[in-house]
């Protein structure tokens, strides 16, 4: 249980993307392809 709660402690405390994530965001904007702006 007490795992479970240190998990959604860590979760709040840093809410930023993975290094997937950050990795993939970067190649979508060198292919002009930036999600952000895809809407």
């Amino acid at each position: 249980m007490s795992k479970e709660r240190n998990t959604r402690k860590d979760e709040k405390k840093k809410p930023q993307k993975t290094q997937k994530e950050k990795r993939r965001e970067k190649q979508e904007k060198k292919k002009g392809q930036n999600p952000l702006h895809a809407g």
